[in-house]
């Protein structure tokens, strides 16, 4: 039965019928739920279908409740609500202020034709109050790709929401003044939110700058390759040299979010519900870095769960996924990164669907030498065995050192140098090479490798025994570099330098000295 195919409210004391919209989540992808409303006489009841989840099904009992403190004497009937397409499952509490608003078009306390084209998100309280909601970017994208015309959100999400920009938003603190706005006929203003000024202001303000960091010439230049490249980059040291300052350094000289990876990047946070809080930026403008602990599941690392959410390598899309204490994650884990370090997307499987996480992110690895954190670094006197040493190394395995491209050894500062007044470039200065040679690579017109450079991997190709993935990624920061040195020819210089970051002393024989 279609809505033209049915009575308008009010017509038929018996049967009445509404329809209107909401949205709902597959991983980070988003569709338009159609509500469809049924009021008719006999036993009052009230009754969801559509698959809905616990949160949908107890949902029924909010709205009733919000319906009654919202609208005084009203009469109960027999209710039926659908959400379709009905084989996609719906999950939270997003569908209360949709199925609220659909049964009072249906109840005729508003005009029916005013909520067709219109989508509803919001959570209710038994009081009729609005609460904030996750996932209102996503969903006011996808609202307007299937040409709704408007979508009424709570006050909490209303910025958040107009950043896409393709349809009217409407917020309402209540049951009460959503219907006021229909009745209205969304007489309101609409909420406007300027992302350009977001972004250029966020884009302003840092907590960090690798100017910070003392001496570590190797680290800082590996720092610097990775930016311009999007290498992953893997730190090793004794503890205190500094490998987590220079982790959390990195995002820092990395580019500036453009508005359509700003707008992706906060469209995961919003489903995740890192955006739900109000105050604040409602657009992500810095790049993110996340830094998981190492008890972390693989679930919340690459997503998944019952419903299947964004995990930290999703979170940490366009920015750095940092990993301190690498060997101290799982091996199961750490095996689950292998996809995404490739083909920087992550696919989680579960009965019957699938769901795809964007997960384009730099990682960044740290390790101690042992379990101590001493051996043969000159910083302290290592306890440990040979044996401990290597089962502490094989807890990472050899594929996925294979695929980090940038191995830096970060030696611990010397008193003198820690104390000195002079400091490194600052991450301003870092970044404009960055860019330069981000910029270099995309108007280049070709890549040349000289003969030279060519016979000098062959060398060190055989001497280091790498992998093809190994000459690839060798041949690729090589690349890099000079981009960096705006050079359209690879020379063997820039190979050399590819190399040394390519060899770890990680994999190194464990024989005594």
């Amino acid at each position: 039965m279609s809505l033209t195919d049915c009575p308008p409210a009010g017509e038929n004391a018996d049967t009445m019928f509404a329809v209107t919209h909401s949205c709902a989540h597959e991983g980070v992808l988003s569709f338009v739920v159609r509500v469809e409303a049924r009021v008719s006489g006999g036993i009052p009841s009230f009754v969801v279908v559509g698959l809905p989840d616990a949160a949908v099904r107890e949902g029924r009992e909010r709205v009733r409740a919000a319906i009654q403190a919202t609208i005084e004497n009203y009469e109960r009937r027999r209710e039926l609500v659908n959400l379709s397409p009905a084989h996609r499952r719906k999950v939270g509490a997003t569908f209360d202020l949709a199925v609220a608003m659909a049964l009072l078009a249906a109840s005729g306390h508003c005009d029916p034709a005013a909520i067709a084209e219109t989508a509803f998100l919001g959570e209710l309280s038994l009081d009729g109050r609005l609460r904030a909601v996750s996932g209102t970017l996503p969903a006011a994208r996808i609202a307007a790709r299937r040409r709704l015309k408007r979508l009424v959100v709570p006050a909490a999400n209303g910025e958040e929401a107009a950043i896409s920009g393709g349809i009217e938003v409407f917020t309402a603190d209540s049951l009460g003044s959503a219907l006021t706005l229909v009745r209205g006929g969304y007489s309101d203003q609409p909420v406007r939110t300027d992302i350009a000024a977001l972004l250029a202001r966020g884009n302003e303000t840092s907590q960090t700058d690798l100017c910070e960091v003392r001496a570590q010439h190797a680290a800082r230049r590996a720092l610097e390759i990775a930016a311009a490249g999007e290498h992953h980059l893997f730190l090793t040291g004794p503890p205190g040299a500094g490998k987590s300052m220079l982790a959390e350094r990195l995002a820092t000289i990395l580019p500036p979010l453009s508005l359509e990876d700003a707008v992706t990047v906060t469209s995961i946070h919003s489903i995740a519900g890192l955006t739900r809080s109000a105050g604040g930026s409602p657009l992500v403008t810095q790049r993110p870095v996340r830094t998981p602990h190492h008890s972390v599941s693989v679930a919340g690392m690459v997503g998944g769960g019952y419903h299947p959410v964004p995990g930290e390598a999703s979170l940490a899309h366009k920015g750095v996924l940092f990993l301190d204490e690498l060997p101290e994650f799982s091996a199961q884990l750490l095996n689950q990164l292998r996809e995404p370090l490739e083909r920087k997307t992550l696919t989680v499987s579960r009965a019957g669907s699938k769901a795809a996480f964007p997960a384009s992110f730099l990682l960044v690895a740290a390790a101690n030498p042992c379990p101590c954190g001493y051996f043969r670094t000159g910083a302290g006197n290592c306890s440990c065995s040979f044996h401990a040493v290597a089962r502490y190394r094989a807890r990472v395995s050899g594929p996925i050192l294979d695929r980090i491209d940038l191995h830096v050894a970060v030696e611990r500062v010397a008193f003198a140098e820690l104390c000195a007044d002079e400091c490194g470039e600052s991450s301003a200065t870092v970044r404009e090479r960055v860019v330069r040679a981000r910029e270099f690579r995309t108007k280049r017109s070709v890549s040349l490798v000289l003969p030279e450079a060519n016979a000098l991997l062959a060398n060190a190709a055989e001497l280091m025994r790498l992998s093809a993935r190994g000459v690839t990624r060798v041949r690729q920061v090589a690349r890099t570099i000079a981009d960096l040195a705006t050079s359209e020819a690879v020379s063997a210089a820039h190979i050399a330098e590819a190399v040394q970051f390519r060899r770890s002393a990680w994999q190194d024989p464990l024989e005594p000295a």
